[in-house]
């Protein structure tokens, strides 16, 4: 089975905005982001999976207008923060969750342990398909959650691995 990890591209962002659930525009330059995607994967994949996010979708369905959204595939829920700035959040708060980010629960939101068990279930269920290619559409935290697991990576140094906007991870389970 070949699973091609796709970051969305590039989003349209003001400084320290706080945006893990919350929907945002794309940068002007998906157009040109999406012919650099498209050359990374396979031309018929057997199935195309997106976080319902918009800026996901909009990739996804550029990519083949027939795919399957899936909410376990939904970046870190940050709860009240979201569409807040990192300076305008309660300082005590911000440093508790700081302190244990993969154990501690956003105000009204969700922890990183809590993240990877959904995005890990997902993943458990699609490795069990007979599906040979499938394309992922999803956030960089998703794909960091992924790769830690196959990586043995603790989720304290999930942040460790890099995702770029617009990367494409391909992964071979046999």
């Amino acid at each position: 089975m070949e699973i091609y990890l796709v970051r969305h591209t590039t989003p349209s962002l003001s400084p320290g905005l706080i945006y893990g659930r919350l929907d945002v525009a794309l940068e002007d330059t998906f157009p040109a982001e999406f012919e650099i995607i498209k050359t990374k994967l396979p031309e018929n994949p057997d199935s195309i999976y997106s976080s319902p996010s918009t800026r996901c979708t909009v990739l996804a369905q550029k990519l083949n207008p027939v795919f399957t959204i899936d909410d376990r595939l939904t970046e870190l829920n940050f709860g009240d923060w979201e569409g807040a700035t990192w300076d305008t959040v309660n300082e005590s708060d911000l440093q508790i969750w700081m302190d244990d980010f993969v154990n501690v629960i956003v105000p009204g939101g969700e922890s990183m342990r809590q993240m990877s068990a959904r995005v890990l279930s997902f993943w458990s269920e699609l490795i069990q398909t007979n599906l040979k290619k499938t394309v992922i559409v999803t956030h960089g935290g998703v794909i960091r959650l992924i790769l830690a697991h196959l990586r043995d990576i603790e989720l304290v140094h999930a942040f460790d691995i890099k995702v770029a906007y617009g990367e494409v991870v391909t992964i071979n389970i046999s």
